[in-house]
């Protein structure tokens, strides 16, 4: 995600990105060794194992490849802003703790509540999303399940109006995707042509989506649900906005919500 981050810096920056995730030894180092030296560039790490990190500098000190400890600075930071010394412990970002099981309840529960299914139990949401076919609904519900919020979404459609729990709800926060109709069409579009259906039906229809649109714009109003427009967003951006108004929410609320969870 680093990297991804500094390459966006750059333009037209075309690189190959290798990614050895889980390296907690020498022994598992050596066994990637061959895999580095074939494919030589820079090489961002992120060992705290002291002789994993000993035997990966020197093979890239032997290889002329340049190495980067990309938490070295934060992880000083931290040692001065909380006043103890890391442990250098590999591997416990990834420890199956009560956290953890939290994040797989949300994935679990967030799949079987996509599309509208399972409306039922929404109240046992943290978040629902509301929006027009391809709003981005399902990615942005997994994106927010994998930071830990048990989400359902529902397409909304004109001539088929969502169940009555939704203006019900009361511990979920309810919020809005919209998008711009011209660009709702062109990924309609692209959608048809990969299941090589018909392009020319009223699901890609100028006016019919504009009018889609204007009701889903007119249900979050009269709710007075908060709306995101996703017409420029990334899943990432969206997800983000969503996430603050999460916590705005709870601040504003109190103990009704259960928070922003963390990473």
């Amino acid at each position: 995600m680093l990297a991804k981050a500094a390459l966006a810096q750059f333009d037209d920056a075309d690189v190959v990105r290798h990614f050895w995730p889980m390296v907690r030894s020498k022994q598992h180092l050596d066994r990637i060794v061959p895999e580095l030296k074939a494919n030589p560039g820079l090489v961002l790490f992120t060992l705290v194992n002291a002789e994993a990190r000993e035997r990966l500098e020197e093979v890239c000190a032997q290889n002329g490849l340049p190495a980067v400890p990309i938490l070295d600075r934060v992880t000083e930071a931290l040692e001065k802003a909380l006043g103890q010394e890391a442990h250098g412990r590999p591997g416990k970002q990834h420890k199956m703790d009560q956290a953890y099981f939290e994040r797989v309840e949300a994935i679990q529960f967030t799949i079987a509540h996509d599309d509208g299914v399972g409306w039922e139990n929404w109240e046992e949401a943290d978040i629902v999303l509301a929006g027009v076919s391809r709003s981005s609904k399902t990615p942005t519900s997994i994106y927010l399940a994998n930071r830990g919020y048990k989400v359902a979404n529902i397409p909304l459609v004109v001539e088929s109006p969502p169940p009555e729990k939704l203006y019900q709800l009361k511990k979920p926060m309810v919020v809005g995707l919209t998008t711009a109709p011209e660009r709702l069409v062109q990924i309609r579009r692209n959608r048809l042509l990969t299941l090589n259906e018909k392009t020319e039906t009223a699901y890609v229809d100028n006016d019919r989506v504009k009018s889609e649109v204007a009701f889903a714009r007119r249900m979050f109003a009269d709710n007075g649900w908060p709306v995101i427009d996703v017409t420029r967003r990334s899943i990432e951006e969206t997800a983000a906005a969503i996430i603050r108004l999460y916590g705005e929410r709870k601040s504003r609320d109190g103990d009704l919500f259960e928070g922003v969870k963390a990473i």
